[in-house]
């Protein structure tokens, strides 16, 4: 698998999980912190210039799904 594959297939998960849970990763969760921190170090890179411009389209739309999600509670 290819670092572009590998970051695609990371690319997914996030979004599913993210559709599927109507909420962004929480720092509270063991289970989700894979996920939180690959964001995180995705957005780090982003804001360095060090993203892809491929890459750099396809975060932005994550991002503005993770901007739709912005504090909601998982029990509501």
């Amino acid at each position: 698998m290819t670092q572009d594959e590998r970051w695609l297939a990371r690319y997914n998960e996030v979004k599913g999980f993210i559709e599927r849970e109507h909420r962004n990763p929480s720092k509270h969760r063991i289970e989700e912190h894979d996920i939180l921190n690959w964001l995180k170090a995705s957005r780090k890179k982003m804001n360095a210039g060090e993203l892809k411009e491929e890459r750099l389209v396809k975060f932005r739309e994550l991002l503005a799904l993770v901007a739709e999600n912005k504090r909601k509670n998982q029990y509501a």
